[in-house]
Parts: C-alpha cells; structure tokens; sequence
C-alpha cells in the first residue's frame, strides 16, 4: 500500500512538474508588447549608419526577460518593400525563430520560405540589440512586416564558450 502512494505522488509531482515548464515555456515568460511602447519601435539600419524609426501601425509584439532571442512581432509599413530595400541594409543571414503558437500572427516557417523564394526582403534592423544579438526585418510587398532577434556571428561563437571572432567587439563582463 506504502508503494502506491509513494509511486502516486512521484507520478502526481512529474505530471506537475512538466505541466508547470511547459507552461512557462509557452506562456509564462512572455509579456505583450503594448504598441505605444518605445519596445514597439521598429528601426531600420542604412547602410554604414545608425538605426532608424520607420513608420508601422497594426504593430503586434512579444517579448521576454528570460531570453534576448525571444522577441517577435508583426505590423504594417506604409512605404514600398522596395523603397525600404534600397535605402536599407540588407541582413546577410535572416533565420526566422518560432514563435508560440498562440502568437498567431508570426509564422516563422512561412516567413523563412518567403525570404528564400524573394517574396520577402530581410533587413537590419539594429545590429548588436544587445551584444551578440540583431534584429531582423523582413518586409513583403504589400505592407506586412515581421521582426525578430537572432543570433548573429560574435554571439553564436561567444555562446558557445569560443573567443569572439576578428572583427567582433570584446564581450561584455559577466555579472554572475
């Protein structure tokens, strides 16, 4: 009788257990980002310049603490994809990140297909948004757009415990 019980609440607390990290995987970590925000704010890089506002509305946004790369959003430019491809610098490495599922408008795998076929254009958005990490702005031709963060070059070497690549600004000091 001790056994089941015991074997009860180990499989009680397991079951709790994953209950509880799945949750705060997909949900709990994540907060919206209000649109007045300055968090909304999606900036541009020409090339050799410093990042810019451009215009967007219907901006939709999630974000979390717990990860620099878990940042996504959607919205609406009002320029022309084009337009913005010639006065911006184009990212050289556009990999989308899923996104939860309940973040509807973001479909990562749609957008890494469109980027591949030309149906979208990837920008930079802000190179280094924190060390190690870009923005991205992919934009479509009628309007909609999607940004994301992801690792680039110093942070996928740096992450993985390698010195930083030539070229790359030292890492910042560990606090921990």
């Amino acid at each position: 009788m001790t056994g089941k019980i015991l074997v009860g609440i180990i499989v009680l607390s397991a079951v709790l257990m994953g209950a509880g990290v799945y949750y705060f995987q997909i949900y709990g970590f994540y907060d919206e980002i209000d649109p007045a925000s300055p968090a909304a704010e999606i900036r541009l890089t020409p090339p050799g310049g410093v990042a810019e506002a451009i215009p967007v509305s219907d901006f939709r946004g999630i974000d979390a603490n717990s990860s620099p790369i878990r940042y996504r959003s959607c919205f609406t430019v009002g320029q022309g994809q084009q337009e913005l491809a010639d006065a911006y610098a184009a990212h050289p490495e556009p990999t989308p990140l899923t996104a939860p599922g309940w973040f509807d408008c973001f479909d990562a795998r749609q957008i890494g297909t469109d980027l591949e076929a030309g149906r979208a254009v990837a920008l930079m958005g802000v190179e280094n948004i924190t060390y190690g990490v870009d923005r991205v702005v992919a934009i479509y031709p009628d309007g909609r757009g999607y940004s994301w963060q992801q690792l680039n070059r110093c942070g996928k070497e740096v992450f993985a415990g390698d010195p930083p690549p030539a070229g790359c600004p030292p890492p910042p000091e560990r606090t921990d």
